[in-house]
């Protein structure tokens, strides 16, 4: 199912009695934050989300890689599912808080990998070790690419050291690594709420702009949905399995004001 603009998405929104959206956040409705841990709010966003989630006919979702303290706090919008670390932990719109994977079961690994990575990039500029309490990641986004190369290569070494085992999996991104629980995945999540709140009569929207946004397109389409990438200009045009495309958070933003 291809659509040849915005206004044939929108009818196509419209057909079924229910509309799901799932939506990443940076990237998605929001420009990249300068590092992983800085929060800015931004009130237009949430009273967004808050005017689609008041709707009866639309539930909606934030599924982000952020831990989900962070999500709350950018997000303080009633209504709406919200899920952290690739829908690891989860928060349901009534405010209950769901934890798909053991926590003490995880965090022994990677406070074992933690130092490790941490000395790979002291004194280095244009890297980011972010600790998101059930994985760890490594950015290199304004590193020099020879030296990101260098060092994410290190940091693969330092994991054939430490042998995490089976439940872990390693995930790799543009000058991007990072370690997580194997439930950490946005495929996943995505079909762990639908088997969990059903809803007929449905129609699953996904808009996302990354490799793990990618992950939760095929579910969205085997239940018949759609997915929409949000193109990043600054990487080269990756190959995506998605129905349509914006061009920016602005677009994506616009696009769902004209649903309200």
């Amino acid at each position: 199912m291809k659509f040849n603009d915005r206004d044939e998405l929108t009818k196509w929104t419209l057909v079924s009695k229910y509309l799901w959206l799932f939506l990443d956040y940076d990237g998605t409705l929001a420009e990249f934050a300068p590092t992983p841990d800085h929060i800015e709010p931004d009130p237009q966003i949430f009273q967004l989300l808050e005017e689609l989630a008041a709707s009866p006919r639309i539930r909606v979702t934030v599924l982000s890689g952020r831990r989900l303290e962070h999500i709350q706090r950018l997000l303080p919008a009633s209504g709406v599912f919200l899920a952290g670390t690739y829908g690891v932990e989860m928060q349901t719109p009534k405010g209950r808080v769901i934890h798909r994977v053991e926590y003490g079961e995880i965090r022994p690994v990677l406070d074992e990998i933690e130092p490790q990575w941490a000395d790979l990039i002291r004194e280095r500029g244009g890297f980011y070790l972010e600790d998101k309490g059930w994985t760890l990641a490594l950015h290199a986004r304004f590193a020099d690419s020879n030296e990101a190369e260098q060092v994410l290569t290190e940091g693969h070494q330092v994991l054939e050291r430490v042998s995490p085992g089976s439940h872990f999996q390693i995930v790799e991104g543009y000058k991007f690594l990072e370690i997580a629980p194997r439930l950490a995945n946005k495929g996943e999540a995505v079909a762990y709420l639908l088997e969990r709140y059903p809803l007929q009569d449905m129609h699953l929207l996904y808009i996302g702009d990354d490799d793990r946004d990618e992950e939760a397109f095929p579910v969205i389409q085997a239940h018949g949905g759609v997915a929409i990438k949000v193109i990043q200009h600054s990487q080269t045009a990756p190959q995506t399995s998605a129905n349509f495309c914006f061009e920016s958070p602005k677009e994506t933003l616009d696009w769902l004001r004209g649903l309200v």
